[in-house]
């Protein structure tokens, strides 16, 4: 039962009566979870690229960028770094004065490798008047870590994690950001410039736009770019109730019903706002040194060339499909094409009609594209790419969480388990028609992809709703292409010793 305060909370946030019913039915009916076919591997649902192809779609992406269509690299940055830090605040909380766990220790030992040394040393002699080599030989290692953390030092802890000094070099520190703008200079300029869109917190935007400011004319300088920065943030209208045992409306101390932000799924609504023909995304902190940058480069460059000559075959077929005077052995032409190059595999098309064809294969190529690089399985936690059923008995590609899977189906289980590949979220999507319009990218969500997890507030247990991941269900009826990518592409940080890896350093 809605009260009147609440429907003026909703009406705040852009979120209507229906939108909370189906919320709470998805909560008591919990969602399905998906028919897999099998796991995608080399041959069988994932590319791996020759250095005749690379050659190739570089050059088609060489060419692409020539043209007059606009390119963004999208950057998901609203995270908070806190989870970075979530050894050193236990070293925090526990009553040794001295590091006590390998984490802590391995962190004090080589603390001088790490980008942010001396901007932390400068902020310890200020606010302690003893450097962090004193600190530590008088065992204080936790007033090291308290000015690493906390408001009165660097407030590592409360900054978003685009934002921390990641990397050294002889004439700069990087952040995150200043990596992503480096790399968006060599692969996503078109004409001379270069479109980088974060999607940030509203806390922190205002320190995003200064940090940039600070170096933006340096960089155009330095790399001949002209680079245009926009921003956004996790829309209130995509927030979602969270409920309590009983799948009632979840409510405060001040009986408000709790609202919580739905993931990363809601900003497929951000996707869908920007103008762009050709958008990267990739996550913020999966950045390298220059002395790294050339595999991914290169690497990005495949993808986004294979991207699109394959839509330019779909645009090619689309067309001949509007005119109504295509063959049967053209409509079986394109049905190839979908199977071996898209791999949508049909159900038995022969039992459809001309028409029926026709109009099933329109649908089938009219929707958004992405190619996605996938990196050999290295153990790292996350979704991996599957061939699955969909409604209409196709088979199809898509990128899944564990969420998503049934772990009580043995078969199911060992599939995921045995998967040969893992999602790095490295995508590169076109999310125009053949016409040139823009698709609305909402109306390809399986609103059914959603997860439910169990969280707290206040001490009382309570369950939260996330929406379809946005490179899960928020894109399961995008045309997707998998692509093996080399495992040094993917470098993300965690943790704060992360950044001690021979690739950071």
């Amino acid at each position: 039962m809605l009260h009147e305060k609440d429907k003026k909370i909703l009406q705040q946030k852009g979120i209507s009566e229906m939108q909370v019913a189906e919320q709470l039915n998805a909560f008591r009916a919990g969602f399905p979870f998906l028919n897999i076919v099998n796991t995608a591997e080399i041959g069988s649902g994932i590319i791996k690229t020759t250095p005749e192809n690379a050659v190739f779609f570089h050059q088609k992406w060489d060419e692409y960028l020539q043209t007059d269509a606009s390119v963004v690299k999208f950057v998901p940055a609203s995270g908070a770094a806190s989870r970075m830090f979530k050894d050193l605040y236990e070293f925090l909380e526990n009553e040794d004065c001295e590091p006590n766990t390998p984490f802590v220790q391995k962190f004090f030992a080589e603390i001088e490798k790490f980008a942010f040394f001396e901007a932390l040393n400068e902020i310890c002699v200020k606010n302690e008047e003893k450097s962090i080599a004193e600190l530590t030989a008088s065992k204080k290692h936790k007033a090291v870590v308290e000015n690493l953390l906390n408001e009165k030092g660097l407030n590592y802890g409360f900054l978003p994690k685009g934002l921390l000094l990641f990397h050294s070099y002889t004439d700069e520190k990087r952040t995150p950001v200043k990596e992503h703008l480096v790399e968006g200079a060599l692969y996503a300029t078109s004409k001379g410039k270069s479109n980088l869109h974060f999607t940030v917190s509203n806390e922190h935007r205002a320190l995003f736009e200064k940090h940039i400011n600070e170096f933006l004319n340096v960089y155009e300088k330095k790399y001949g770019v002209r680079f245009s920065v926009s921003f956004s943030e996790q829309k209130s209208s995509t927030d979602t109730v969270a409920v309590d045992e009983n799948n009632e409306p979840f409510r405060d101390e001040n009986g408000e019903i709790l609202f919580r932000p739905g993931g990363h799924g809601a900003l497929i609504e951000n996707l869908n706002d920007l103008n762009a023909d050709i958008i990267f995304i990739k996550n913020i902190d999966n950045v390298v040194p220059d002395s790294l940058k050339d595999l991914t480069v290169d690497y990005k460059k495949l993808i986004a060339g294979m991207l699109v000559d394959v839509q330019k075959h779909a645009f090619d077929f689309l067309e001949k499909l509007e005119n109504k005077d295509v063959s049967i052995e053209e409509l079986y032409e394109i049905a190839e094409f979908c199977e071996k190059t898209l791999n949508n595999h049909h159900p038995n098309i022969e039992v459809l009609s001309f028409d029926e064809l026709r109009a099933y294969l329109i649908a089938k190529l009219n929707r958004p594209m992405r190619v996605c690089g996938m990196v050999k399985n290295a153990g790292e936690p996350g979704g991996g790419p599957f061939l699955i059923e969909n409604a209409d008995g196709s088979i199809a590609p898509q990128i899944l969480e564990s969420s998503q899977i049934d772990m009580n189906n043995p078969a199911d289980k060992a599939k995921m388990q045995g998967s040969t590949h893992f999602n790095p979220v490295d995508l590169v999507c076109a999310v125009r028609n053949y016409k040139g319009e823009k698709f609305d990218l909402l109306h390809f969500v399986d609103k059914n992809a959603g997860f439910i997890s169990s969280k707290s507030k206040s001490g009382k247990e309570l369950k939260a709703l996330e929406l379809p991941g946005l490179w899960n269900g928020a894109m399961s009826d995008w045309n997707t292409i998998f692509v093996e990518v080399p495992i040094e592409t993917f470098n993300p940080v965690k943790t704060v010793n992360d950044l001690l890896r021979v690739e950071h350093q």
